[in-house]
């Protein structure tokens, strides 16, 4: 278990290196679509004219619980907004740190069910047929069953975060597990 635990918190750098290069460098620029510096001054105006008072929450604009809003909705345009009453900075160090975190105890997770199996093959397997699954149910069917969602977001994501979880996956099967499990 040791092997396993020192193998997450390497998986978990790499895994989180991974994430940084996808999400804090220019290559983020792939899954946004930016506006000029008016355009989101008067967007920001508008939310918070609107929004404030009802608070931070995500909505669904417009809502289709009435049959104005699903006229609305069929007419476009529409819009998930996530919206955040108070400002936050754009890097959260605590964020971050939490971030690293989880993925540590995810890959124990990984590592300790993926003990199981009794050869790295099998391991590797496993995991990369868990990462697809995950990402094909988790981020890919976001767009799918919310249609008015754009895709190129939910792909560059599910790019990002299947790579950084096979990585650190991989750091922690490679390297920490041994070559075959202990026969009972």
């Amino acid at each position: 278990m040791i092997r396993i635990l020192i193998g997450s918190i390497l998986g978990g750098i790499v895994q989180f290196v991974i994430g940084a290069i996808f999400w804090a460098t220019p290559l983020a620029k792939l899954a946004f679509t930016a506006l000029g510096d008016p355009e989101t001054a008067d967007l920001q105006t508008a939310m918070a004219r609107t929004l404030t008072a009802t608070g931070s929450g995500t909505y669904f604009v417009p809502s289709p619980e009435t049959a104005a809003g699903t006229a609305l909705m069929g007419k476009g345009p529409v819009a998930l907004i996530f919206f955040n009453t108070s400002g936050f900075p754009p890097m959260d160090a605590g964020a971050l740190l939490v971030g690293l975190v989880l993925s540590v105890v995810m890959l124990f997770l990984v590592g300790t069910a993926l003990s199981l199996l009794d050869s790295f093959e099998a391991r590797l397997k496993a995991m990369l047929l868990f990462a697809a699954a995950t990402v094909l149910y988790f981020i890919l069917a976001m767009p799918v069953y919310n249609v008015f969602l754009p895709w190129g977001w939910w792909i560059y994501l599910a790019v990002a975060d299947f790579l950084a979880f096979t990585a650190g996956a991989f750091v922690l099967i490679r390297w920490f597990m041994p070559p075959a499990a202990p026969r009972t």
